[in-house]
């Protein structure tokens, strides 16, 4: 790791350290294991679903939207009106803005799915997540190593949420593979998040390498409707979309724009 994802690592480690202090532990278990069911993940017929990403800022480009949590919960809504499978929420503050305070008000006013995005290094972030109501998270391998992956992993789905394994390349892609036997989704992101690059084309040369028995989520880089055509044609199953939607002056219609033009793709396969 360098660079960007090391600066995240860092904090993010900060902040699971500072969950821990004193009883927390304790009482954010006892928050997880009574809060309601999470709302199941459930994947449209058409074969082509959509993860929204409401979001406020990022460090590539700076304020995307202005506002706070009524603004996060307004994209929400418009999200759900568009047809989203899932709506992601950033909690990552120093850099996106984001709260877990954010993530529960949304995930309190809507039965569709919430994931927690961030850069989680730790399991009790995990329990913060599923205490404040969310249905998924993120979580990304490069961050993971060794079996530190697979206890959070197991610890996302013992939760009854469901988890989001993201990859950059083909290293990433042989550490995430201890966790391919579990019923989780394989994200590739085409945004190195060590150099904050982008290249499309890496949602392709991936694609023959991902499991064929989960569903394949392309990250990053889709700008324009046509792009979710693209990776559908390349197997992926969904997409995460952040910035184009969030940015959109009338978010739920670019959103069905987006699984329109994916779903129209398979079925003139």
């Amino acid at each position: 790791m360098s660079d960007f994802l090391t600066e995240m690592a860092e904090t993010s480690l900060l902040r699971a350290r500072s969950a821990r202090e004193g009883a927390r532990v304790t009482g954010l278990q006892s928050r997880a294991a009574s809060r309601p069911p999470p709302s199941p993940l459930a994947l449209a017929p058409e074969g082509f679903d959509v993860i929204a990403e409401a979001k406020l800022a990022s460090p590539s480009e700076g304020r995307i939207t202005e506002g706070g949590e009524e603004r996060v919960a307004e994209l929400a809504a418009e999200y759900v009106s568009g047809g989203a499978a899932a709506i992601s929420i950033l909690t990552e503050e120093s850099r996106f803005l984001g709260s877990l305070d954010h993530l529960a008000a949304v995930a309190a006013g809507t039965s569709v799915p919430v994931m927690r995005k961030d850069f989680l290094v730790d399991t009790i972030q995990v329990l913060e997540a599923r205490a404040a109501g969310a249905s998924g998270v993120l979580l990304i391998a490069r961050l993971l190593p060794g079996e530190l992956l697979v206890e959070m992993t197991d610890l996302t789905l013992d939760l009854g949420m469901f988890a989001l394994i993201e990859i950059f390349d083909r290293s990433d892609l042989e550490t995430a593979v201890r966790v391919f036997d579990r019923e989780v989704l394989v994200g590739v992101n085409c945004r190195d998040l060590a150099s904050l690059e982008v290249d499309f084309g890496r949602l392709g040369e991936l694609a023959p390498h991902l499991p064929d028995h989960l569903p394949a989520v392309a990250e990053s880089g889709l700008t324009e409707p046509i792009h979710a055509a693209e990776v559908a044609a390349s197997g992926y199953r969904m997409a995460l979309i952040g910035s184009s939607l969030a940015s959109a002056e009338k978010p739920g219609q670019e959103l069905a724009a987006y699984l329109a033009s994916g779903r129209n793709r398979l079925e003139r396969s």
